[in-house]
Formats: C-alpha cells, structure tokens, sequence
C-alpha cells in the first residue's frame, strides 16, 4: 500500500508533477504502456487476458484542494486563493508548506483579542487570512516565494485509534493506491489506469481521458464525505468509517446506472466484502463528465469514506480502503463476461 507516501507528496489542482512521477515510477513494471498527455494525466496501459475487444478505465485523481499565492504584503506575509473547496473555518493557524521547496509556514489572521463584537460573530473570510514564513518584510518573503506558487497544508500520516489513519490529501491518494494496489490483478479486458488532474476544479482532466480512452466501462476510485459525528442526523451523515465501500446512487455530478449499482453491492455481499450505499446526493467525482463523454459511457464510483475532507487533515478507516480494494479486484473479474456492457442497458 502506497498511501502514507503519496498522502506526503504535494499536489494541488493544477500543480501533480510529483504525484504523477511517483505513480508513473510505481506503474512502469506492470504497464504494456504509459503516456502523459497535454495537461498533465497519466494513462497507464494494459492488455487484457482475453480477446472481447472491450476496455475498462479506471479512474482515480491525483490532486488535492490547496492554497495558491495571490499576493506579497509590505510586511512580507503571502495572501492566498484557494484552490477547489475548501471552508475558511478550518485554516487558522494550520502548518502548510510554500512551493517547490515546502517552505515551512503557518495560516494566521487578526488575534481572537483583537476582533470586534461584530467580526467574532462571523466565519473568517480567505480575505483576512494570511500565512506567514517568518519574513521580516516583502523583500525578504519575495526571496523566498513567488506569486503563483501553491500552498499545501502539512499534516502528516499517522495511523491512530481501531485500525484509522490521519493525514492530508486522502482525497484522493486512496484512489491512486487503490489502483496502484490492484494493477497485478489480471482482467480478461483492456485496461487504462487513468491518473488525472485537476479534479477539484472542475473534472477537467478526466475529460480528455474519457475522450482519449473511450472505453466500454469506467470505474471511478474515490474518496467521499463521511460525517458519523454527533451532531449529524444519521440520515445525513452519508457514510460511516469502518461501513465499507461506499457506492454512489446519485450525487451533485451524476445518477448512476441503477443496474450497475445494484450489482457492485451484490458482488460485495456474495464476496463478503463490507459494503455500503453512500446516503447523500452531495459532492461529485470524474464520473460526472466520464458518464456523459464520448458517446456516454457506463460509469461507477466507489469510495473510501473520509472525516473531515476538503480540510488540513482527513480520517478514514484501512478497514474501508481495504474494502474499496478488494470490491476493485472482484468487479475486475466480473468485466471477464463479454456482454456485461449490455446487460445494465
């Protein structure tokens, strides 16, 4: 399993060179061939076992939700843009690295002792937040960092509790190592482990995978909102930790083909696998503009439920990631039947 070392490797939309070269290092054994394509995707290649002639995807993305330099102040700290989304509730005082070089720095704003009756009412705004390097003034920062440069939050991977994992970026390094974890398998069809980026700015690369690819069948890798919290009514919560596999019925992107659903949950339970409905109809993946590229093309996600995501540190359980991963490897096999493509249609 490689997600403690990719979950470390800095990769916000728009910037997934190293998570890319990780992923294309780890991949080389295994691939027929691999390309990178004009914004940055990595395809990896596989020749099927049989000769149906028929292609799966499989699909998980690369980058992360982030921070992007917009502006250097006088007194040397950065202002910042986000990148994908992200609640500026949960940025104070969190660690980040600055660059290519990981600049050590913190996210800061006016002192709780400081604000006014009024402004301790409200949600911090990205406005009024900055990081700061420990820059004595702007000459000294500009040294330093360029506007442009992407910011990463530092979290660490740590594994804690019953068999749980904390760490940044487990949206969606659990996808990448999942397939990663699953390319000795074999399959009686083609297929292309498609890496993407820019996910969390609008699905952009997955749409010239789609159109590049244009396979029979797609499977999404994910990871997906999980709030089994306290003050969640369980009906809201959308996924539990330690449930299993989550698989999407509908959410903000796409409504999934109710066949194919229903038969990646069956598989789970005929495999004994652990395995759940993912509740809510909230977020959305690749499989948003896959679905509709190309023709249209019959699409699946399953995902890795993730506490706290689209924040500094996530938490998912290695009994859901492990599950995510074996229902893969089943669904791999299952695509050997020729007809599977017209059997949900």
């Amino acid at each position: 399993m490689y997600l403690s070392e990719l979950t470390a490797l800095s990769g916000v939309s728009g910037n997934e060179r190293a998570v890319r070269n990780f992923i294309k290092e780890k991949a080389a054994p295994y691939a027929d061939a691999v390309e990178i394509d004009s914004m940055g995707n990595l395809l990896v290649f596989q020749k099927g076992t049989g000769n149906s002639g028929k292609t799966l995807m499989l699909c998980a993305h690369m980058d992360e939700v982030g921070l992007i330099v917009s502006r250097i102040t006088e007194e040397g700290f950065l202002k910042f843009k986000t990148v994908g989304g992200i609640d500026p509730r949960v940025l104070v005082s969190k660690r980040v690295c600055v660059g290519e070089v990981g600049l050590s720095g913190v996210i800061g704003r006016k002192a709780i002792h400081l604000l006014s009756k009024e402004e301790r009412k409200k949600a911090p705004e990205i406005k009024n937040l900055y990081v700061d390097i420990g820059a004595k003034d702007k000459e000294e920062a500009e040294s330093k960092v360029s506007i442009g440069d992407y910011i990463t939050f530092n979290s660490a991977y740590v594994p804690f509790g019953g068999g749980l994992v904390k760490a940044k970026a487990v949206d969606n390094r659990a996808g990448c190592a999942v397939l990663l974890d699953v390319m000795q398998e074999p399959c009686s069809w083609d297929r292309v482990y498609a890496f993407t980026v820019q996910e969390e700015t609008g699905l952009r690369g997955a749409r010239l995978c789609a159109r590049r690819v244009k396979p029979d069948m797609a499977l999404v890798l994910e990871a997906t909102t999980c709030s089994d919290l306290p003050e969640t009514d369980k009906h809201m919560m959308s996924t539990r930790l330690g449930g299993g596999a989550a698989i999407s019925f509908t959410d903000g992107t796409t409504s999934y083909n109710r066949k194919l659903v229903q038969r990646l949950y069956q598989l789970a339970e005929e495999n004994h696998i652990p395995v759940q409905y993912k509740q809510t109809a909230t977020g959305g993946n690749d499989a948003g503009i896959i679905h509709v590229s190309a023709g249209g093309i019959l699409t699946a996600a399953i995902s890795v439920p993730a506490r706290y995501i689209h924040s500094p540190v996530s938490v998912i359980s290695l009994v859901d990631y492990e599950a995510v991963k074996k229902l893969t490897k089943v669904w791999m096999q299952e695509v050997s039947h020729a007809e599977l493509v017209t059997d949900f249609m």
